[in-house]
């Protein structure tokens, strides 16, 4: 995911589609577009776009970006879509521990 300098994020074709696999395997188009932090609108013209058999083409490249630019910046939408998942399974962590009773262990 990257911003340009109007505010706009622009997402790879391998991000769409692992969108598009998510919503496929059963999740809900409003989880996975809050995981992701994309917009319901773009998830949901991404699913439209791959049931009419059209390939989701990658956003516009970032002028000038190389072969390196374009990894680091994959790296980053990645590591930044893994900390969300790490703080979203941290949460239901807390909240199903806090509904345990302490001597449920024993």
């Amino acid at each position: 995911m990257q911003e340009d300098s109007r505010g706009i994020y622009r997402y790879d074709c391998e991000f769409k589609q692992n969108a598009v696999a998510l919503v496929k395997s059963g999740r809900s188009i409003n989880e996975v577009a809050r995981d992701l932090g994309v917009s319901d609108w773009s998830l949901r013209h991404w699913i439209r776009l791959e049931k009419e058999g059209q390939q989701l083409k990658e956003s516009a490249t970032i002028a000038g970006e190389t072969p390196e630019q374009r990894e680091l910046r994959q790296l980053r939408q990645e590591n930044e879509y893994l900390r969300r998942q790490r703080d979203i399974l941290k949460k239901a962590l807390g909240i199903l521990s806090a509904e345990m009773p302490p001597n449920a262990s024993r």
